[in-house]
């Protein structure tokens, strides 16, 4: 019964019940029919949205009124950047996968320098960063025709015993994270920031050098990700990043990171991000029209969140 307890203790665990109760509502609709498939599929989207999910959640990590609203905009241009430089020549694809964090980690960081530099809050320096970026992406990347060269493309589709590689790679990714995060003097000071940022600074944290490596490192995951994506839906779009910015916001809260900063919970990036994948395979299974799927998504994200929050965290 106490391990139960301690169980249910865990801020990130409801992401991950809420996936399995999604996923089962979803069989027994179906019969049980493509129950693996489900599973394959919600992997290998699920994905994406934990790459730009854990940037966020660093970001976010370090305290009230920090998050990164560029992240769409900065997907959508790595996009055309990373099928621009690789020409669809197998020989590029490094070159172009390097382009693509450049291209990102410059965003990130200009980010920053903008919240420093101009003493704004980061929502309206990144949300403004992100009107920039949109436009050069559209100068840039409108109307690319470009196609991932094949290596790439059948990299981001490639399977093991029925589980995405990407979904293998990312896992690994993300229990560097969580290390970094819990083990690291770089994850520990960002912890610091988040809980009281005028107490880091008086304990030796560099606060505005960490913060500055916090908005480079989403950047550079979203530039990655928009690479990933063009080579997994065979080509770079402008618009290819739309869905995470409000995705990956709602996979941090919902995995069980505190939104007043100070407490992140890496493996409650999965749970959530499963959680929203598999959501919508139901509502779209059920045959619920778009309107309606909207609000039900809102009621459930909703649910699930105040479930997590009634739980006492663990100390």
């Amino acid at each position: 019964m106490r391990q139960i307890k301690a169980l249910a203790a865990l801020p990130w665990i409801w992401s991950f019940i809420g996936a399995l109760v999604v996923w089962l509502a979803t069989i027994i609709f179906t019969g049980g029919y493509g129950a693996g498939g489900m599973i394959t599929a919600a992997l290998s989207l699920a994905v994406f949205m934990v790459i730009a999910g854990v940037g966020q959640m660093f970001v976010i990590t370090l305290g009230p009124g920090n998050v990164d609203l560029s992240l769409p905009a900065n997907i959508g241009l790595a996009s055309a950047v990373a099928m621009k430089v690789m020409d669809g020549q197998d020989s590029m694809i490094a070159v172009g996968l390097l382009a693509a964090l450049a291209s990102g980690a410059v965003i990130g960081a200009v980010n920053y320098l903008l919240i420093w530099a101009l003493r704004i809050p980061p929502i309206i320096a990144t949300l403004s960063a992100s009107f920039i970026i949109q436009s050069i992406d559209i100068s840039y990347g409108r109307g690319l025709q470009i196609k991932p060269p094949p290596g790439f493309a059948a990299f981001t589709n490639v399977q093991v015993l029925g589980i995405p590689l990407l979904a293998i790679l990312i896992a690994l990714f993300t229990v560097g994270a969580a290390v970094a995060l819990r083990r690291m003097i770089y994850g520990r000071s960002v912890l610091a920031i988040g809980q009281n940022m005028r107490a880091a600074w008086l304990a030796g944290v560099h606060v505005g050098w960490v913060r500055f490596l916090t908005y480079t490192l989403s950047g550079t995951l979203a530039g990655l990700n928009g690479a990933l994506l063009a080579g997994y839906f065979r080509g770079a779009n402008v618009d290819i990043g739309n869905e995470y910015l409000l995705a990956s916001i709602a996979v941090v809260v919902i995995g069980g990171t505190s939104v007043a900063g100070g407490k992140a919970n890496v493996p409650g990036v999965w749970g959530a991000a499963l959680f929203l994948v598999l959501l919508l395979t139901m509502l779209n299974t059920f045959g619920v029209s778009a309107g309606v799927r909207l609000l039900l998504t809102g009621l459930i994200i909703v649910g699930v969140i105040t479930a997590a929050g009634g739980q006492k965290s663990p100390t």
